[in-house]
């Protein structure tokens, strides 16, 4: 009891020091009790809870307000201006200069960019046809890294399984030459990507000269999606594309019935050496701390080079750099610094965010406060999720309960959608994402259909509002989000 005592007196008058501007030090411990339940501070709580008044500001300013409709609009202007964004490509360098600007003439502060080396691949032209026993085409994406075809292409012998477990049974002499056809049925994202990820180095162990695997999706009209894909070092590399669910399967059920077929697969893509690409950054600078105890908020501005990128990432990218627009237009300037990164090379294997953790590390503990990411569409809001040790869990919880004007207080733990703020949240640092009703994302991600089209603007609305609050409320509160970092 004399502890709590103690730490209620420490509390009371770290707030009043922290308030004058002093300290910004993290809170000592409290954490969960042994049923799960939170033990915060009063003063904390009360604290807390005293900034309902200012969210329900910024949700009614941004969702029923002067900026209602403005984010969509942004978003559009981006993507129909540039179009997709690949990593390497000059679309994407223009659509960074582009945005440079825009946070420029919205008054953000410090804006400039961080470099970071991406690879890049040039997608050419790309063919699939099935030439035995009958003729089709087969609409395909190459995946990232893939190699091409020699010119005119290869015709091979389809060899068709539905599952890496059982390709291991099948000897490599009835694999050789031939291509092979991955039919892996839909479990999740996480679990399916692999067949994507890995597929050509598995089936060129085995002597076959191409792979073609089913998208990873769970719904399909006849659109193929692609992604990124990784050769290990110690085989040789083959062209690999994803095609249809419905071809994939179609496949399958002919090569399981004993049908002997070809497929004549040209493809022309190619890598190159990588080039150096930008983060983009901008900020709405603290009252009380400015380059110490930073909120991120983010999302990555590269795309894949089919569709836009609207949804994939343009909205979560959106979404940070106008949360600090609509702040610093409402004149809601907190104690800390809330800065957006717009991130590169995330969809190669989040190149932009590991840049910037090198550059960062020297000071990170002292730099870095909360990450936000937004990675996973920005449909209708739920809630949002987090990582982090047990006691900025506990404040981080009562922070999302104040989101009720949004109807978005769902609590999730751990984080889905933070792929570049990994790089810290993985060793302690505390951080969040977006939840929202994302239950058809993977139906265009990655995909011809990630367009304008998938995105409501009053969803989006929505979701810079939370994003804004819940930035706002961790980057003013008393005390830092505390953690357990490691190096």
């Amino acid at each position: 009891m004399a502890s709590v005592i103690l730490f209620l007196t420490v509390t009371g008058l770290f707030f009043g020091l922290v308030s004058a501007g002093v300290a910004d030090n993290q809170i000592d411990t409290f954490g969960k009790q042994s049923d799960g339940s939170c033990d915060l501070p009063d003063t904390l709580l009360k604290e807390i809870q005293g900034y309902q008044p200012i969210v329900k500001k910024i949700v009614d300013k941004i969702v029923n307000g002067e900026y209602a409709g403005r984010t969509w609009d942004s978003l559009a202007e981006l993507v129909d201006t540039f179009g997709a964004r690949v990593a390497g490509s000059e679309q994407l360098e223009k659509t960074i200069d582009y945005v440079i600007d825009k946070m420029q003439a919205d008054g953000l502060e410090n804006v400039h960019t961080e470099n970071a080396s991406v690879p890049h691949w040039v997608r050419g032209y790309e063919s699939a046809e099935l030439v035995k026993p009958f003729r089709k085409n087969l609409p395909l994406l190459g995946l990232g890294s893939s190699i091409g075809t020699p010119r005119g292409g290869i015709i091979a012998e389809v060899l068709a399984v539905e599952s890496f477990k059982e390709f291991e049974t099948i000897p490599a002499e009835q694999v050789q030459g031939k291509i092979v056809v991955f039919s892996p049925a839909w479990e999740s994202y996480g679990r399916t990507v692999v067949y994507r990820s890995q597929a050509a180095s598995v089936a060129s162990r085995k002597g076959a000269v191409a792979a073609l695997v089913r998208s990873i999706t769970p719904f399909s009209i006849g659109s193929p999606h692609t992604g990124q894909q990784h050769y290990q070092d110690d085989v040789k590399k083959i062209p690999v594309a994803c095609i249809t669910v419905e071809d994939a399967q179609m496949l399958l059920r002919k090569y399981r019935r004993g049908d002997k077929m070809e497929i004549h697969l040209e493809m022309e893509d190619r890598p190159m050496e990588p080039v150096v690409s930008r983060n983009t950054i901008g900020e709405l600078v603290g009252t009380t701390f400015t380059n110490t105890s930073v909120v991120v908020v983010s999302g990555h501005l590269d795309s894949w080079d089919v569709g836009v990128g609207a949804m994939d990432d343009g909205g979560g990218a959106v979404i940070s750099w106008k949360a600090l627009t609509y702040l610093k237009a409402m004149g809601l300037r907190p104690r800390r610094t809330i800065r957006a990164i717009l991130w590169t090379g995330e969809e190669e294997g989040l190149y932009g965010g590991a840049a910037y953790k090198d550059a960062h590390k020297t000071q990170e503990q002292k730099e870095f406060n909360f990450f936000f990411e937004s990675d996973i569409g920005t449909f209708e809001p739920r809630g949002l999720d987090f990582v982090g040790n047990a006691d900025a869990e506990c404040i981080f919880r009562e922070i999302v309960k104040l989101m009720a004007p949004l109807n978005a207080t769902e609590f999730e733990t751990p984080t889905d959608g933070g792929p570049d703020i990994s790089h810290w949240t993985s060793r302690g640092f505390p951080g969040a994402s977006l939840l929202n009703k994302n239950e058809k994302y993977f139906w265009f991600h990655h995909s011809a259909g990630d367009t304008m089209a998938v995105e409501d603007p009053k969803n989006l609305d929505k979701c810079v509002a939370l994003w804004a609050a819940a930035a706002y409320v961790v980057a003013d509160l008393s005390v830092s989000m505390p953690k357990d970092v490691m190096p």
